[in-house]
């Protein structure tokens, strides 16, 4: 959805109420008047009266109407009843790379506890496993070509030098400002839905989209400026490797002032540079088959440390009982095993290595806790289920549901996704960067490849329920052809580039 202002405003007098009674009456009314004696006649009474009576009946609708405005804009309640909310980001983390997924050896206690308190869908997913597209989602409840954000790098003509160089270089510098206006300028994002209601919001951690009061942030960590090193983050990127300072007096100014707020918290965990504590790294060295892998184990732990240090916060600074805190990664990580780098079929790819998340939703005692195994949720779903959480009413526009309500969770079966260049293609058209497009249907996966940048993709169907690390491609058998063409039908109704 586009960021706007309603300049809009209904009529306050319904259609026939009071203009013609009036006119009956004034014309009733005598144009000879002659005195004070004569005015107060049986028909002039009865004209008054009854222009009484209409004016009431306009002042009543009047009110009628300014009150289903403000019922359908903003919810009955008092700012400072209204919860506080955090967004708990992980940074390059697979799926099954947490104690509470089954990992035999990565502990994450702080996280762990977060999903048995909340309500967790272990198939969550993100439509794209590329950083900067996937939080643009999370933050407008939007799909890739939707907001149009499609890769982390905007168009250059500049083709020698570091990409950090790049970025200081005065060309590249109007094309990054011209992508930031003709996309997150034009967002209406989460903050900027949340604002009316008398939200404070801070951004911390990964960042992409230049200074956070483009996304509707009252402030943030990152700066945003591509001549002090501004890309993905900057000084937003220390939070949580630094520690959470930033955060607690956030909060405590919030709670001073009385204001609910919202956090963002992206820190750069347990994303590389893999270089963890070294009490982590010790307890992780003879557990992994390498050290590579120790310390991405290591990391892993590191985050979930810093999870329970923002906690911490809310408990002795916040309203524990009033906060919603939802979870989930920006996309997946394979670790090779001999060095930090990302193994096929993880980061940046169209398996669920790169795509699915566990993803949660936390508010005691509001969401109860539970642990859905089996339904589909989205990244797109996380601004709708906070909306509908806070008592916002519903967008159309919006294509995820609430993840809360039991009956949209049951009546989906299908969800989708698009994979897209590291490098965007186009300014302002979104086929020109796709890679892969997915569709889930129960367990069953199809992906198609756009083949005018991947020449030599194949269409791949996979089980995941007897299939988890997509091995063994069934569109290969003839049988397949139908389910294939049917699920792929289901795709170009999504989005038919």
């Amino acid at each position: 959805m586009i960021r706007q202002q309603n300049s809009r405003a209904r009529s306050s007098t319904p259609a026939g109420l009071g203009h013609r009674e009036g006119q009956r009456c004034w014309r009733s009314y005598p144009t000879h008047y002659a005195g004070f004696k004569h005015a107060w006649s049986p028909r002039i009474v009865w004209c008054a009266l009854q222009l009484i009576i209409v004016q009431v009946c306009i002042v009543q609708a009047t009110m009628a109407v300014a009150q289903d405005q403000a019922g359908s804009a903003v919810p009955k309640t008092s700012a400072s009843q209204r919860p506080d909310i955090i967004f708990l980001i992980s940074d390059d983390q697979a799926w099954n790379d947490y104690s509470m997924m089954g990992h035999p050896h990565i502990k994450t206690p702080n996280i762990d506890q977060l999903a048995r308190e909340g309500l967790t869908f272990t198939r969550g997913y993100v439509p794209d496993s590329l950083c900067r597209p996937s939080l643009a989602t999370m933050i407008s409840g939007l799909y890739p070509h939707q907001h149009g954000i499609v890769g982390n790098d905007p168009p250059s003509l500049i083709e020698s030098g570091t990409r950090m160089g790049r970025y200081r270089s005065a060309e590249y510098q109007q094309a990054i400002e011209q992508y930031l206006k003709l996309h997150i300028d034009q967002m209406e994002t989460l903050p900027d839905r949340l604002k009316p209601l008398g939200y404070v919001s801070y951004q911390t951690g990964k960042w992409w989209e230049g200074n956070p009061s483009r996304g509707g942030f009252d402030a943030g960590m990152t700066h945003g400026d591509p001549n002090r090193g501004g890309r993905h983050g900057d000084d937003g990127l220390d939070i949580g490797r630094g520690g959470v300072q930033p955060i607690k007096d956030f909060v405590s100014k919030a709670r001073a002032d009385d204001q609910p707020y919202f956090l963002w918290y992206a820190p750069f965990l347990p994303h590389a540079p893999h270089n963890p504590p070294e009490e982590l790294l010790a307890k992780y060295l003879p557990l992994a088959p390498t050290e590579s892998i120790a310390k991405y184990w290591a990391m892993c732990e590191w985050f979930d440390q810093s999870i329970g240090e923002v906690r911490q916060v809310v408990n002795q600074l916040g309203r524990p009982d009033n906060t919603i805190m939802v979870y989930v990664c920006d996309n997946g990580w394979i670790n090779l095993p001999d060095k930090s780098a990302y193994a096929p079929k993880s980061k940046r790819s169209q398996y669920d290595g790169g795509i699915r998340t566990p993803i949660m939703v936390h508010w005691p005692g509001h969401v109860a806790a539970k642990r859905d195994e089996t339904h589909l949720a989205s990244s797109i779903d996380l601004v709708p289920t906070v909306m509908s959480l806070i008592g916002l009413p519903s967008d159309g526009s919006l294509p995820g549901i609430d993840l809360t309500n039991d009956n949209q969770v049951a009546s989906r079966d299908t969800i989708y996704g698009e994979i897209l260049e590291h490098d965007i293609q186009s300014m302002d058209d979104p086929k020109t960067s796709l890679l892969y497009r997915w569709v889930i249907q129960g367990n069953r996966k199809v992906i198609i490849p756009n083949l005018q940048r991947v020449t030599d993709g194949v269409v791949e169907l996979y089980d995941l329920a007897s299939d988890p690390w997509e091995e063994t491609n069934l569109a290969t058998q003839a049988s397949s052809a139908a389910e294939v063409a049917a699920m792929k039908a289901k795709l170009d109704l999504w989005w038919r580039p």
